[in-house]
């Protein structure tokens, strides 16, 4: 799911190194820093290969810098977001939440170059007790989520963000090994329910009315998962019994958002326009025990669809 926009929060430097100080040390480290000296796994594992495209996370800082540049480049270059003079200068999208995410990456070996050339595609993924030390899941910017983080305590969340493919890479291989690689994290680390910022392209709720009504007359969240826009920022078009014209709402849904929606997904309440980025956004809801049977078929009870 594409979350955009940037907050910055009074976290540690991006990029900070800090010496081990062994397992007996770590104790008495801030549990940030602590984070920090064991963010990456050198020798994180392929999750899946399709062809010469593989998905993994990535091991190092200098690969999540490179999917911040892909990030600026699908987002500000090809789209409609506006930058920053900072994101200007250095050409990436970030914000204080990269560093408590891991990033999820798929990669082109036949591409030239070193590894952070060959990344053509992106996800990034908040664990709930990374958003503990993070200050909240960046998804509380624009939807009330507290009430349903109360409402399933002890429920283990991942919040997903900032999807994005290379325009000559976005094909069904592509989906495919981003989806894996979800998976099989949702598995190794036992996630209850994803969620998080979906986004329709343009800033006029008049002109998405038609997709926005089909969202919330055919997957609206039930009680228990309910989650609405933040008053101060939301967009609450009035309800009408007219029935949508299915085909014609479909048609601009993006194709990320149709496929929450074939897993299971629910839609929140209400819309956020985010100017900077050009889009408005909904809110998706994943328990993960409503995915479709089909699709844990096609990757596998055990994510072994495309493991490599």
């Amino acid at each position: 799911m594409i979350g955009q926009g940037t907050r910055q929060a009074p976290l540690i430097g991006a990029g900070l190194t800090a010496p081990d100080p062994g397992a007996a040390g770590l104790a008495t480290v801030p549990a940030r820093l602590r984070h920090l000296t064991r963010r990456f796994d050198p020798m994180s594992p392929v999750l899946g290969r399709i062809g010469q495209l593989e998905v993994r996370l990535a091991r190092r800082p200098a690969e999540v810098r490179a999917s911040q540049k892909l990030r600026y480049h699908v987002f500000y270059e090809e789209m409609s977001a506006q930058p920053s003079k900072l994101q200007k200068m250095t050409r990436r999208d970030r914000d204080g939440y990269d560093r408590y995410c891991d990033h999820l990456l798929v990669l082109d070996h036949t591409r030239g170059g070193g590894i952070p050339n060959r990344i053509v595609g992106t996800y990034r993924m908040l664990r709930g007790e990374m958003a503990t030390l993070a200050g909240g899941f960046y998804t509380a910017q624009e939807f009330d989520i507290a009430p349903m983080l109360a409402r399933h305590e002890g429920t283990r969340f991942l919040e997903l963000g900032r999807s994005c493919v290379l325009k000559e890479y976005r094909g069904k291989r592509t989906v495919e090994l981003l989806w894996q690689g979800i998976w099989s994290y949702v598995l190794g680390h036992d996630i209850d329910v994803l969620f998080g910022c979906a986004s329709l392209a343009g800033t006029d709720p008049e002109a998405l009315a038609v997709p926005l009504a089909f969202l919330r007359q055919n997957a609206p969240a039930p009680a228990e998962w309910r989650v609405r826009a933040h008053a101060k920022v939301g967009i609450f078009p009035p309800e009408s019994a007219d029935a949508v014209d299915a085909r014609r709402a479909l048609a601009a849904l993006p194709p990320l958002l149709k496929g929450y929606l074939r897993l299971g997904g629910y839609i929140g309440e209400g819309a956020v326009v985010d100017h900077q980025f050009g889009t408005t956004d909904v809110l998706v809801v994943l328990p993960r025990a409503n995915i479709n049977p089909r699709y844990i078929g096609h990757y596998g009870a055990d994510a072994s669809r495309f493991a490599a």
